[in-house]
Protein backbone atom coordinates (compact mmCIF):
# COMPACT_ATOMS: atom_id res chain seq x y z
CA UNK A 1 0.00 0.00 0.00
CA UNK A 2 1.49 3.35 -0.97
CA UNK A 3 0.99 6.72 1.36
CA UNK A 4 -0.74 8.90 -0.38
CA UNK A 5 -0.09 12.83 -0.53
CA UNK A 6 -1.69 16.06 -0.28
CA UNK A 7 -1.43 18.20 -2.68
CA UNK A 8 -0.76 21.06 -0.43
CA UNK A 9 2.71 18.42 0.25
CA UNK A 10 3.73 17.92 -3.41
CA UNK A 11 3.63 21.54 -4.16
CA UNK A 12 5.73 22.74 -1.15
CA UNK A 13 7.89 19.42 -2.43
CA UNK A 14 7.80 20.66 -5.81
CA UNK A 15 8.11 24.53 -4.71
CA UNK A 16 11.71 23.17 -2.79
CA UNK A 17 13.12 21.87 -5.68
CA UNK A 18 12.91 24.41 -7.47
CA UNK A 19 13.61 26.98 -5.26
CA UNK A 20 17.41 24.87 -5.18
CA UNK A 21 17.69 25.38 -8.83
CA UNK A 22 17.13 29.11 -8.71
CA UNK A 23 20.16 29.13 -5.91
CA UNK A 24 22.30 26.57 -7.72
CA UNK A 25 21.60 28.54 -11.05
CA UNK A 26 22.57 32.17 -8.96
CA UNK A 27 25.31 30.48 -7.72
CA UNK A 28 27.16 29.26 -10.50
CA UNK A 29 26.77 32.66 -12.34
CA UNK A 30 28.73 33.99 -9.36
CA UNK A 31 30.73 31.72 -9.52
CA UNK A 32 31.74 32.24 -13.04
CA UNK A 33 31.95 35.91 -12.33
CA UNK A 34 34.95 35.75 -10.21
CA UNK A 35 36.58 33.31 -12.16
CA UNK A 36 36.39 35.30 -14.89
CA UNK A 37 37.44 38.79 -12.95
CA UNK A 38 40.94 36.39 -11.89
CA UNK A 39 41.76 35.13 -15.18
CA UNK A 40 40.26 38.12 -18.06
CA UNK A 41 43.02 39.05 -20.95
CA UNK A 42 45.11 41.69 -19.41
CA UNK A 43 44.10 43.36 -22.88
CA UNK A 44 40.37 43.71 -20.97
CA UNK A 45 42.27 45.38 -17.88
CA UNK A 46 45.63 47.18 -18.90
CA UNK A 47 46.35 48.40 -15.22
CA UNK A 48 46.75 45.13 -14.07
CA UNK A 49 50.24 45.40 -15.76
CA UNK A 50 51.89 47.87 -14.80
CA UNK A 51 54.50 47.65 -18.03
CA UNK A 52 50.73 47.67 -20.23
CA UNK A 53 49.51 50.71 -18.35
CA UNK A 54 53.13 52.64 -18.92
CA UNK A 55 53.14 52.07 -22.88
CA UNK A 56 49.24 53.23 -22.70
CA UNK A 57 50.39 56.54 -21.02
CA UNK A 58 53.20 56.94 -23.78
CA UNK A 59 50.90 56.84 -26.12
CA UNK A 60 48.07 59.34 -24.72
CA UNK A 61 50.67 61.42 -23.48
CA UNK A 62 52.88 61.68 -26.63
CA UNK A 63 52.82 64.87 -28.73
CA UNK A 64 50.24 64.83 -31.34
CA UNK A 65 50.03 67.00 -35.08
CA UNK A 66 47.07 69.31 -33.54
CA UNK A 67 46.94 69.09 -29.97
CA UNK A 68 49.48 68.55 -27.39
CA UNK A 69 48.59 65.14 -27.06
CA UNK A 70 47.46 62.08 -28.75
CA UNK A 71 44.46 61.31 -26.70
CA UNK A 72 43.48 65.03 -27.34
CA UNK A 73 43.88 65.22 -30.44
CA UNK A 74 41.53 62.08 -30.63
CA UNK A 75 39.05 63.12 -28.70
CA UNK A 76 38.97 66.88 -30.41
CA UNK A 77 38.15 64.64 -33.60
CA UNK A 78 35.34 62.96 -32.20
CA UNK A 79 34.21 65.97 -30.91
CA UNK A 80 34.39 67.92 -34.10
CA UNK A 81 32.33 65.20 -36.18
CA UNK A 82 29.90 65.32 -33.71
CA UNK A 83 29.42 68.97 -33.61
CA UNK A 84 28.20 69.11 -37.17
CA UNK A 85 25.97 66.40 -36.43
CA UNK A 86 27.87 62.89 -37.55
CA UNK A 87 27.18 59.73 -35.49
CA UNK A 88 31.08 59.03 -33.81
CA UNK A 89 31.70 56.37 -30.97
CA UNK A 90 35.31 56.22 -29.53
CA UNK A 91 35.77 52.71 -28.46
CA UNK A 92 38.05 51.67 -25.79
CA UNK A 93 41.99 51.95 -25.32
CA UNK A 94 43.61 48.16 -25.32
CA UNK A 95 46.87 47.05 -25.01
CA UNK A 96 48.55 44.34 -25.79
CA UNK A 97 51.82 42.76 -25.28
CA UNK A 98 53.54 41.32 -27.96
CA UNK A 99 56.98 40.53 -26.80
CA UNK A 100 59.23 41.32 -23.39
CA UNK A 101 58.71 45.66 -24.02
CA UNK A 102 56.93 45.77 -27.01
CA UNK A 103 53.26 46.19 -26.81
CA UNK A 104 50.48 47.89 -29.30
CA UNK A 105 48.12 50.12 -28.02
CA UNK A 106 45.03 50.31 -29.63
CA UNK A 107 41.95 52.75 -30.10
CA UNK A 108 38.96 52.26 -32.68
CA UNK A 109 36.95 55.34 -33.66
CA UNK A 110 33.36 54.09 -35.17
CA UNK A 111 31.99 56.86 -37.72
CA UNK A 112 29.10 57.59 -39.48
CA UNK A 113 29.15 57.65 -43.37
CA UNK A 114 26.88 57.83 -46.48
CA UNK A 115 27.65 55.69 -49.27
CA UNK A 116 25.44 55.58 -52.41
CA UNK A 117 22.40 57.27 -50.71
CA UNK A 118 22.80 54.74 -47.86
CA UNK A 119 23.68 55.35 -44.33
CA UNK A 120 27.23 53.53 -43.23
CA UNK A 121 29.08 53.25 -40.01
CA UNK A 122 32.83 52.62 -40.71
CA UNK A 123 35.60 52.18 -38.03
CA UNK A 124 38.82 53.88 -38.05
CA UNK A 125 41.73 51.97 -36.12
CA UNK A 126 44.33 53.88 -34.30
CA UNK A 127 47.42 51.63 -33.34
CA UNK A 128 50.66 52.37 -32.21
CA UNK A 129 53.38 49.98 -31.40
CA UNK A 130 55.54 51.34 -28.01
CA UNK A 131 58.90 49.76 -27.51
CA UNK A 132 59.50 50.49 -23.38
CA UNK A 133 63.18 50.21 -23.70
CA UNK A 134 63.47 52.80 -26.32
CA UNK A 135 60.75 54.95 -24.90
CA UNK A 136 59.25 54.75 -29.06
CA UNK A 137 55.95 55.35 -30.04
CA UNK A 138 55.37 54.38 -33.58
CA UNK A 139 52.18 54.59 -35.36
CA UNK A 140 51.20 50.93 -36.58
CA UNK A 141 47.98 52.31 -38.92
CA UNK A 142 47.29 55.12 -41.29
CA UNK A 143 44.72 57.23 -39.05
CA UNK A 144 46.96 57.19 -36.50
CA UNK A 145 49.91 58.22 -38.32
CA UNK A 146 48.02 61.08 -39.33
CA UNK A 147 47.90 62.09 -35.84
CA UNK A 148 51.38 62.13 -35.31
CA UNK A 149 53.88 65.59 -36.10
CA UNK A 150 56.17 66.06 -38.46
CA UNK A 151 58.86 63.92 -38.63
CA UNK A 152 57.34 61.11 -36.20
CA UNK A 153 55.99 59.23 -38.91
CA UNK A 154 56.12 55.48 -39.08
CA UNK A 155 57.01 52.75 -41.59
CA UNK A 156 53.69 53.25 -43.31
CA UNK A 157 54.40 56.29 -45.02
CA UNK A 158 58.57 55.50 -45.71
CA UNK A 159 57.28 52.27 -47.82
CA UNK A 160 58.02 49.96 -45.01
CA UNK A 161 55.52 46.82 -43.45
CA UNK A 162 55.11 47.36 -39.60
CA UNK A 163 58.42 46.65 -37.43
CA UNK A 164 58.75 43.79 -35.49
CA UNK A 165 55.22 42.29 -35.84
Amino acid sequence: MQPEYSDRTQAAGSFSTSKVLHYLAVGLLIVGGLAYWAMKPPAANPMADPRAAEAMALVQTHRAKEAPTLRQALTDRVQGMAARGKGVRMGEWTVEKKRDDLYVVKVFVREEGSQGGGLRWFERDYEWQVDLTKQSVVPMSMPAEDLMPPGMTGPLLRGGGPAGL
